[in-house]
């Protein structure tokens, strides 16, 4: 039996939107309520309509443990599911995970000790990306080297301190209720964007290296071309709409597939020296991937590039291409539902 709660720490919410996480749900659910934690805790699943088994282990899980609920999600959109989780959940404290994220164990904890002593609306650490055969292995070294991702600390880790964004995070209701929550036209980069909002606001954003979320990366080339072409679409929309939100970390993609479109044109249409643009970028992600595979297995190894590769072309691409119709709807919408205390 569980141990009565601490009515002294703060109670918790944990709010996780899934689709398709049959492979990951039950052990990222079971790392919640395993947390060492002595609060009151809760767990809200919001359910989009999954084509897999997610919905069968969810609700086993909610018969296995009080302490799990379900609300449904019919759009199937991340934002949409944060925000229904949030309105169904009833703490303090709120906690975003996703489906197949894994928080150490001692993750709530830290975080709220974090918003006591710093005083943040959001606190949040690092994206530990972990893969479980070689492909995986090696998005996550790529996903985790500067590289790959820049000097993101959520992804590369790096001191304690104010931070633009974070990965997940663990907020103060108010501070999501004061936002509204998460706006819904942002199926993607909505994180980026709540936060851009709360420190608006005046709210301090928290970055701490404490905090950890074991992360699994996309199965298979094509996947992970689909997210960061996401990636890169959205963040595109969230700069149109947060004017002075971007900076040179989030052209670096852009640029880099203007330029070897150019090389490529270049070579093949006047000089072969246009070609040394192209080379020059496969030469430097060969190398940039020698470190960042350290310890891994040869067959790791070698799909680093592609992995560096396919993150890099993809966020450009989708960066580059990101309509101005989205945009559009975006600020149409002008402000996210308002999140009502329940």
């Amino acid at each position: 039996m569980n141990a009565k709660p601490d009515a002294q720490l703060p109670a918790v919410s944990v709010i996780m939107p899934v689709l398709n996480e049959e492979r990951h749900l039950r052990g990222a659910v079971q790392a919640i309520l395993a947390q060492e934690y002595g609060g009151e805790t809760e767990v809200v699943i919001a359910l989009g309509p999954s084509t897999d088994r997610t919905d069968e282990i969810a609700a086993e899980l909610v018969r296995e443990d009080p302490r799990v609920h379900t609300v449904p999600n019919p759009t199937g959109r991340t934002p949409a599911a944060l925000n229904a989780a949030i309105k169904a959940s009833r703490h303090p404290v709120v906690v975003r995970v996703d489906g197949h994220g894994m928080l150490s164990p001692n993750y709530i904890a830290t975080a709220v000790r974090l918003l006591e002593e710093t005083g943040a609306q959001n606190v949040g650490g690092i994206m530990h990306a972990e893969g479980e055969n070689d492909w995986e292995h090696a998005v996550a070294a790529a996903m985790t080297s500067k590289i790959g991702v820049g000097n993101a600390a959520f992804h590369t880790g790096g001191e304690a301190g104010q931070a633009e964004t974070v990965y997940l995070g663990v907020f103060r209701r108010e501070a999501l209720e004061q936002q509204g929550g998460y706006n819904e036209e942002f199926i993607r980069a909505q994180d980026w964007e709540l936060n851009f909002r709360i420190r608006e606001a005046g709210g301090l954003i928290w970055f701490s290296p404490e905090l950890k979320v074991s992360y699994r990366p996309r199965p298979s080339v094509r996947a992970l071309a689909k997210q960061y072409k996401d990636y890169g679409r959205w963040r595109h929309v969230v700069a149109r709409y947060h004017e002075g939100s971007i900076n040179l970390r989030y052209l670096a993609p852009p640029t880099a597939v203007c330029a070897i479109a150019a090389g490529v044109v270049v070579g093949a249409a006047l000089t072969p020296w246009g070609f040394l643009i192209p080379g020059g970028y496969l030469a430097a992600i060969a190398l940039g991937s020698v470190p960042a595979g350290k310890g891994l297995p040869l067959a790791a190894r070698l799909r680093i590039p592609v992995a560096l590769a396919t993150m890099h072309m993809s966020w450009g691409w989708g960066f580059l291409t990101s309509p101005k119709s989205l945009a559009k709807k975006v600020i149409a919408s002008r402000r996210p539902a308002v999140i009502a205390a329940n």
